[in-house]
């Protein structure tokens, strides 16, 4: 009897100690598998269609990360539904960083004021990484517009209320909401044409069957150039590095005016703050590298070098940017 109650005692030790064991190993597997960042292929989850500037600075991003970590940076294009299924995709992905998302201002701070059925929430759903480029519009119209500066242009608007046509991209692309919204700050009656695409917007202007437009400088930049479109200004709050000599709304008039639109990279909630911290500095490492920024200047961006929690801030910034001038101009998506 009392060798049986010793056995049994020693068993216990055993099997304590083997418990012991394990959970060590198991606690030292998990801090393995985040500090091992990463051991495997990398997902990035693009929300649109493949060849446009989203997809462009995904695949470059995607290489220079993939050379850096030594291993593949998978581009995949889940377009659909102006981008809420990929987008939804990665917000219900395990976050271990390993499935991210690369989308734009409007996946993230536009999307939920123009659709009611939407499927994530973009400050629960995700974290952001890198702010990786940004882009800004600028303000053009035909060569027979009788104006060459802002205070021309808001002028003539004033004066025939109605009747100046401004063309988009369509309704709530981001040259229809920066329109709007220098529609309300000038208080001027513009009638809005929207058209399916930047591309036939841009000709519509050239044409002169519309009067001016918002446009990315990339897709306008060489009809500027022909003199098939005058500039008036920019929408950023300095002067950018491609029309040096056009001046901004904000020094035209009307201080404080600053859009901007950026590409960036978020991670599932939930994905851990070492991965996070990791894939940053990578990125702004990449984009202080000068044949970085010549790509990116001719896709008309500019890189973004920054912390996670700046990329935060400009999110809140154009979340509440684009709250209001949604909620005040009534725009609903088609």
């Amino acid at each position: 009897m009392m060798r049986s109650v010793a056995g049994k005692q020693v068993l216990l030790k055993l099997s304590i100690r083997r418990l012991l064991v394990c959970t060590l190993w198991c606690l030292s597997g998990a801090a393995w598998s985040q500090t091992d960042f990463p051991n495997r292929s990398i997902t990035f989850i693009v929300p649109q269609s493949a060849a446009g500037s989203t997809d462009t600075v995904a695949r470059l991003t995607a290489q220079k990360l993939g050379d850096s970590f030594g291993r593949q940076v998978i581009v995949e294009n889940r377009a659909g539904a102006s981008g809420i299924i990929g987008a939804d995709l990665v917000a219900k992905a395990i976050p271990n960083g390993y499935t991210l998302l690369v989308a734009g201002t409007g996946i993230i701070a536009i999307n939920p004021f123009l659709y009611k059925n939407i499927t994530y929430d973009p400050f629960k759903s995700f974290v952001p990484i890198a702010l990786i480029g940004y882009s800004n519009d600028v303000l053009v119209v035909h060569p027979a517009v009788p104006a060459n500066t802002l205070s021309e242009l808001v002028a003539l608007a004033k004066a025939k209320p109605g009747d100046m046509k401004y063309a988009s991209a369509g309704v709530g692309t981001s040259p229809h909401l920066t329109a709007e919204l220098f529609r309300q700050l000038t208080a001027t009656d513009l009638l809005h044409v929207p058209y399916k695409g930047s591309t036939p917007a841009v000709v519509a202007t050239v044409s002169g069957e519309t009067s001016l437009m918002f446009t990315g400088i990339a897709s306008s930049i060489a009809h500027i150039k022909s003199g098939r479109l005058k500039p008036i200004s920019v929408s950023s709050a300095a002067r950018s590095t491609s029309l040096p000599d056009v001046p901004t709304i904000a020094e035209s008039g009307y201080p404080g005016f600053e859009v901007n639109y950026w590409i960036g990279l978020f991670a599932p909630t939930g994905t851990p703050s070492e991965v996070v911290a990791q894939l940053n500095t990578e990125i702004n490492r990449f984009l202080d590298q000068p044949d970085t920024r010549a790509r990116f200047q001719a896709l008309g961006l500019e890189p973004f070098l920054g912390t996670p929690a700046q990329f935060a801030e400009v999110i809140q910034k154009d979340f509440a940017l684009w709250k209001q001038t949604i909620e005040t101009s009534g725009i609903k998506a088609e």
